[in-house]
């Protein structure tokens, strides 16, 4: 829950609230959960921020910025908070909120039934600078997370495949996608993804014309800091998506 982070395709973190549930392959060594090991508090249990909630308030210079990096945005726990960090994130249009979500199923239902917590007005869209976007951790993670996810009008939509567990072939959606994260799971008793996953991602991406970002191959061992380095075919990968005439 820091201004700065060490997340390579972001600049900062912001979680309002964290805690979350497991609820796919992805989730079995959230980092997450081990880091909240070393606090008071219960991974399990979602629990409102009381000293970071209004953070992104006090950053004056553009950056881009995790969402709920120890949660779900979208978390159904979370929804009596949700308006109120909209809110947030709507007062701060010099900061891009990257929003990742495994429950894109949700967004559009509670954007129709929400309302501002000062104006009260309907809120029937996302913020300008949002960028939402889906885990899509296997092929079946993908199936069923897509369609949600491109039914949500939004500035940059994106996927994160990471961890990578097993072959992804995108299909047609592609051409509707912005950005594409890939990276392999890292630390003790790691699922090892195979270097062609990644290789079919970014031809993918190349040929549909999508960003690509690679994060890290993963693994138990850092290279250059990295777990399992950052390269393959000896190339690294650090593509960004434009979006509102901007290039980030």
């Amino acid at each position: 829950m820091a201004k700065k982070s060490k997340i390579e395709w972001t600049d900062a973190t912001w979680n309002p609230w964290y805690g979350c549930q497991k609820i796919s392959q992805g989730c079995k060594n959230c980092y997450m959960y081990r880091d909240m090991k070393r606090t008071p508090f219960d991974p399990d249990v979602v629990t409102r921020s009381k000293t970071k909630f209004n953070d992104p308030m006090k950053w004056k210079e553009p950056l881009k910025v995790f969402t709920c990096s120890w949660s779900d945005f979208f978390i159904e726990e979370a929804d009596e908070w949700r308006a109120e960090a909209l809110q947030i994130i709507a007062q701060t249009p010099h900061l891009t909120y990257q929003i990742l979500t495994k429950r894109p199923e949700r967004v559009l239902p509670w954007l129709d039934s929400a309302c501002w917590p000062v104006s009260g007005c309907p809120i029937d869209t996302l913020p300008d600078n949002v960028w939402l976007g889906i885990s899509a951790e296997t092929q079946a993670d993908y199936d069923k997370r897509i369609h949600h996810l491109l039914e949500v009008p939004a500035s940059v939509h994106f996927l994160s495949c990471e961890p990578l567990l097993g072959m992804i072939h995108f299909g047609g959606a592609i051409n509707n996608v912005d950005w594409v994260i890939t990276g392999g799971e890292s630390g003790f008793n790691c699922r090892l993804a195979d270097p062609i996953w990644f290789q079919a991602i970014r031809d993918q991406c190349a040929a549909n014309d999508v960003a690509y970002f690679h994060k890290q191959n993963g693994g138990n061992r850092k290279i250059d800091g990295i777990w399992g380095g950052n390269t393959f075919d000896g190339f690294s990968y650090q593509g960004f998506p434009f979006t509102k005439n901007r290039v980030v």
